[in-house]
């Protein structure tokens, strides 16, 4: 059996940050996994672990700075990652979810998995279209926003979140996109003895044109980047316990509070 797991390389900007044009300045980003995707990489391995002849393949669509955060999945337990990107990227604001799912899709042409776990969403844009797409693309079963999965033979059990609290249990056929949410499990931390193996497993690097796949115009474009608006109404007490009290109680009764 074979899973694929796509993952991201997302950037997390700093308290205070200073906005240039259309993106943030590196120097107040952060790379990292996407949360998400880390509990997908999660359950793909622990499907490796409880079945025999299982192999996990994780792919990203970024740049050569995104291989750090590949090899996380790596070190965690999946056995090999591919890297798809073009330099006529580079000048992309957004890079869409269809023009992901066409990349992503050409590597699962080529890897022919039976199963495709992604992250519900990235932390950046949250889109939370890009596992759909790719099924899509690919023509393959899926089920969305799954938070327990159950294999046998060629069907997946799952447990879906809905809107308002409410779950939807399903069986889905192989081969299949399941888009995984938080809490499914609980992701691993990568041991020293994991990160050292991450750094000889395979990291394959495809282009669009490896792939046969035509990138055409993104469907989407950055125009305004703004932060956003915050409000505060916070009142402080100074001073002891003991002299602040009657100030605090005096306010929660204002605010219709009572013991």
């Amino acid at each position: 059996m074979k899973i694929l797991v796509t993952v991201s390389e997302v950037a997390e900007a700093d308290d205070e940050f200073e906005i240039d044009g259309l993106s943030i300045d590196d120097r107040y980003l952060t790379y990292d996994l996407n949360e998400w995707d880390d509990y997908a990489i999660e359950e793909a391995v622990q499907i490796s672990e409880s079945q025999d002849d299982v192999e996990v393949v994780t792919v990203t669509v970024g740049p050569e700075r995104a291989e750090e955060t590949i090899r996380q999945g790596l070190a965690k337990g999946a056995d090999r990652a591919v890297r798809v990107w073009d330099d006529s990227l580079d000048d992309v604001d957004l890079v869409d979810s269809a023009t992901k799912a066409r990349l992503l899709a050409g590597v699962a042409r080529e890897e022919e998995p039976d199963l495709i776990l992604s992250g519900v969403q990235t932390a950046d844009m949250a889109f939370g279209a890009t596992g759909v797409a790719l099924a899509s693309e690919l023509g393959y079963e899926w089920g969305a926003v799954v938070n327990q999965l159950d294999l046998e033979d060629d069907v997946a059990s799952v447990h879906r979140e809905l809107e308002g609290g409410v779950e939807e249990l399903t069986d889905v056929e192989l081969p299949a996109v399941l888009t995984i949410q938080t809490g499914i499990n609980e992701p691993r931390y990568a041991s020293l003895r994991g990160i050292r193996q991450a750094q000889s497993k395979p990291l394959d690097v495809k282009g669009p044109e490896d792939l046969d796949v035509e990138l055409g115009e993104s469907l989407l474009s950055l125009t305004s980047l703004e932060v956003p608006e915050t409000e505060s109404n916070v009142e402080v007490f100074e001073g002891s316990a003991e002299d602040t009290a009657d100030e605090l109680a005096t306010l929660l009764r204002e605010k219709g509070v009572e013991a």
